[in-house]
């Protein structure tokens, strides 16, 4: 009995649909017809109102300005994987007033301090949720200090929730995993962090990083590609305050010394760092190369080494 039903029903659909296709205006013949901001059929050419009782299936509340809309929208925040619950549970506020901006009573306050005090002690129900609620902090605060996008916080949010169902944090530290989870998380969004920068802001060597992020990287199967030196070139450029055309020139450095296979197992930051440099002495802006390195945070050996090679293969020498 159930089916005879449905079927009748979207026969219904389907002639209803059919009928405001063809529907004309009365007055001037025309098929122009519309759905005003009132929910009425009216035809665009006279004006016409043919229908005034349509379904409305906005809200049944007016709004005049944006600060009315947002003070009676009824929808929260979005889910997030930066927060350990996702962001569906509740928070007290730690201001002590009512709804009305008031102060409370020394009475009420302390039942609030109470409730506030309890209510985040039960939002962690096991181990397992403060461990993910210590991580995602971890990476909160080492997102903020590296200046990385919201996108790569949530993206190694997932990368950690991961690693935690497949129980790959055993035997290794917290901070570890979730410095290895957003140093991965960089390299897939293609945000240019490299090793020595997460390190700075993390709590943990960075051999202990290295290793965790290979090993998490082969147990999750992430599919990373080697970080493209180009990526370093604009953030360099800018912190030593070079114009675009060292920019452009370092870009073209690169790739000139990519194809004749000198990247291959090079630092990406040690390669764009010697082609900023050399950039800047071929567009007269000349920066010392102990500047160029204090920037991409590595030593003058390195730009030296891999100036001599870049310069030979641009054929200067």
């Amino acid at each position: 009995m159930e089916r005879p039903s449905r079927q009748r029903q979207q026969e219904r659909d389907t002639e209803r649909e059919s009928d405001e296709e063809t529907l004309s205006c009365p007055e001037c013949d025309s098929t122009e017809i519309v759905t005003d901001a009132d929910q009425e059929l009216v035809c665009e050419d006279c004006g016409l109102v043919l229908d005034e009782r349509n379904i409305d299936r906005g809200p049944e509340w007016r709004a005049f300005n944006h600060s009315e809309r947002q003070s009676k929208s009824r929808v929260g925040a979005p889910i997030t994987e930066t927060m350990h619950d996702k962001g569906l549970t509740t928070t007290i506020d730690w201001k002590d007033k009512d709804a009305y901006g008031r102060s409370l009573s020394s009475e009420k306050r302390s039942q609030m301090h109470r409730l506030r005090k309890w209510q985040e002690r039960i939002r962690t129900k096991d181990a397992g949720e403060r461990n993910l609620q210590f991580a995602l902090s971890e990476i909160d605060r080492m997102a903020s200090a590296l200046g990385v996008p919201r996108s790569v916080r949530e993206v190694a949010s997932v990368i950690y929730r991961r690693a935690l169902n497949e129980d790959l944090i055993r035997g290794r530290s917290i901070e570890g995993v979730s410095t290895a989870a957003l140093y991965a998380a960089c390299r897939q969004e293609g945000i240019p962090r490299s090793l020595d920068e997460v390190a700075d802001v993390s709590r943990v060597p960075q051999k202990e990083i290295g290793r965790t992020y290979r090993y998490i990287s082969q147990e999750l199967g992430l599919e990373l590609k080697p970080v493209d030196p180009k990526q370093f070139v604009p953030r360099f450029a800018s912190a030593l305050q070079l114009s675009e055309e060292v920019q452009s020139k370092a870009t073209e450095i690169i790739d000139v010394s990519a194809e004749q296979g000198l990247l291959s197992g090079k630092s990406p930051t040690g390669f764009a760092a010697a082609a900023i440099y050399a950039a800047s002495l071929l567009c007269n802006e000349k920066k010392t190369q102990r500047e160029v390195a204090d920037v991409a945070q590595v030593t003058e050996v390195t730009i030296r080494n891999r100036y001599q090679e870049q310069i030979e293969a641009m054929g200067f020498r």
